[in-house]
């Protein structure tokens, strides 16, 4: 994974109008979970711009009044109209303690079916891993080479070395769709 370096400044004051003044000044207000014990604090933001507004997933570098530890993003609030970061949530992780994160999908090869004419459909994104973040990968790769015409790749299906899937089973990742000139060509075959 990534890595993400990102200093903030902690906050004492938690109430509503406290918020309000961080986010007038041009900050985000933030919390980090999982330590001894949870920090509130602010970030700027323009420093979480390139964190946040991308598919990549880092390992956050966060330094808090000079004290450092790694962390995750774990949830993002944003303002229902318009579209603002509103908060940030953090997970402090390390290195005995599995987390889970979506982790984005990346296909790699040329379908058999797509070959015959079908067409390659991605399902799902990002799946759900629950490993030690020093075993999540930027992306997980699938091999799609040997999916056929009307195949697909299911949660099921997939296994990755010291990660646990968390999708559910039967969820599909991707397919290979009939298109219509597949269908018209497999109905002259007949």
């Amino acid at each position: 994974m990534k890595t993400f370096a990102l200093a903030g400044q902690s906050r004492a004051d938690m109430g509503k109008k406290a918020t309000k003044a961080v986010r007038k000044s041009g900050n985000i207000p933030a919390i980090i979970y999982g330590g001894e014990k949870e920090v509130a604090f602010s970030v700027k933001k323009d420093d979480v711009r390139n964190l946040i507004y991308t598919p990549d997933i880092f390992v956050v570098d966060l330094t808090i009044d000079g004290n450092a530890c790694k962390a995750i993003v774990q949830a993002l609030q944003f303002h229902p109209v318009t579209d603002e970061l509103l908060h940030i949530d953090f997970l402090q992780v390390n290195e005995e303690k599995p987390i889970l994160i979506e982790v984005p999908v990346k296909l790699d090869g040329l379908a058999e079916g797509v070959k015959q004419g079908g067409k390659l459909s991605l399902e799902i994104r990002k799946l759900k891993v629950k490993a030690l973040y020093t075993n999540v990968p930027e992306r997980l790769i699938i091999d799609v080479t040997d999916l056929g015409l009307g195949k697909t790749i299911q949660v099921g299906q997939l296994a990755f070395d010291n990660m646990e899937l968390m999708n559910a089973k039967n969820a599909v990742v991707c397919a290979v769709k009939l298109t219509r000139a597949a269908r018209g060509a497999q109905a002259a075959k007949k």
